[in-house]
């Protein structure tokens, strides 16, 4: 069954998971302003895995300068000490963390190549950590170095303007997609750009992911054909398309992946979810108007639980439990094997003393005594038993 938890209601633009040191996760989401007298907030929230929910009251709250305007998008780094932001009014900052739950402390810091650089919809951190991209809605793309800042590439004419943007997990390309229905394929090893994916005219590649299980080096796409919505996936080695389904047959707003690639979410333009498992592409929980008709602003598998969390400006943010197969457990892996391994000894005790093996020798009491002449000169009998050169 389907458990679905809401929080913060009104008008939250952006969200994201963030997996402590601890191991632990939180929930960092940022909020519009409302009316005059209301600022607009990064705040930070723990996850309770027993009640699918986050605390009633924030962990810490960074309050934005009047001149940022409201939070537009979110990106957590890896190592969950870092926080990006970006805003209505332009430009990146960074929020770095320290502390644990009882006490978190929050510093701001400038982003000097990201200062001032208008809106920045795309934000992404490489799987590795060691780059961060940002995609601006003028079509500028900028990578840095992280956590130098430096810059790694600075490509004004990228696209007409971002739509989506993607690593992939071995953090060796990025992947891009543009308003006008391009995507394109950039290296990281040199920042140029190495494929732009094949698409027919009347088609609008939109959302992208890479999968992230290690085995399938794929690029899931939403293509959009008119009033037709399909998911296409593309060889990695070769930029291909191997194929499309069409899984929420809706144009869909937001995409993710789970961190161990099992499981692909796409959420709709009117409020819906589908979770897909990767394996055979098949829609494993569907959670229809769980935003009821609104358009779904972030998407994210929660780091190490079956949970997603999703936020729209009009419904908030929310937590849902998927209604998948449950994982196993690393302790019950071991008993598993454990248990295997016994079972494996047992068998092959009785079918050791219920057969007529080679290797049962008679005790030594009762081997026949053998005489000197025989001792040294061999019996002939079992002479034609010792190996010899084999015959290839």
């Amino acid at each position: 069954m389907m458990d679905s938890v809401a929080s913060n209601q009104g008008t939250v633009t952006c969200g994201s998971w963030i997996r402590r040191p601890e191991d632990v996760n939180w929930v960092v989401m940022g909020k519009a302003r409302r009316g005059n007298s209301a600022s607009s907030v990064i705040e930070f929230f723990s996850f309770d895995h027993n009640t699918i929910s986050l605390s009633s009251s924030p962990l810490a709250t960074h309050v934005l300068e009047e001149s940022e305007g409201d939070p537009l998008t979110i990106e957590v780094h890896p190592s969950g000490d870092d926080v990006v932001y970006s805003t209505t009014n332009g430009g990146c900052k960074l929020l770095e963390l320290y502390g644990r739950e009882t006490n978190l402390k929050l510093f701001v810091k400038d982003i000097p190549p990201l200062q001032d650089v208008g809106l920045q919809k795309c934000l992404a951190f490489s799987v590795d950590g060691s780059k961060f991209a940002s995609g601006g809605v003028d079509g500028h793309l900028r990578i840095l170095e992280w956590p130098s800042l430096c810059v790694f590439l600075d490509e004004s004419r990228a696209h007409k303007s971002f739509q989506d943007i993607d690593f992939s997990l071995d953090s060796a390309f990025l992947a891009s997609t543009s308003t006008d229905g391009s995507a394109r394929i950039w290296n990281m090893a040199d920042g140029l750009p190495v494929a732009s994916l094949a698409r027919n005219s009347d088609e609008k590649i939109e959302l992208c992911r890479f999968s992230k299980d290690g085995t399938k080096p794929f690029l899931f796409c939403t293509v959009q054909k008119g009033d037709k919505a399909v998911t296409a996936v593309y060889d990695i080695s070769t930029w291909n398309k191997v194929g499309h389904k069409r899984l929420l047959r809706k144009p869909a707003s937001v995409m993710s992946i789970s961190q161990d690639g099992k499981y692909l979410a796409l959420g709709s333009k009117d409020g819906d979810i589908c979770v897909v498992e990767v394996k055979k592409m098949e829609i494993s929980h569907w959670s229809k108007r769980l935003h009821l008709g609104t358009n779904i602003g972030s998407l994210g598998f929660c780091p190490n639980q079956r949970v997603v969390l999703t936020t729209s400006k009009e419904w908030g943010a929310m937590v849902t439990k998927l209604n998948v197969p449950a994982d196993w457990k690393e302790w019950q892996i071991y008993v598993l094997l454990v248990g295997l391994f016994f079972v494996s000894a047992v068998i092959f005790y009785i079918f050791f003393k219920n057969s007529d093996s080679f290797w049962n020798f008679p005790d030594g009491r009762y081997q026949p005594v053998r005489s000197k002449i025989e001792t040294v000169l061999g019996d002939k009998q079992s002479s034609d038993d010792v190996f010899g050169p084999l015959d290839l």
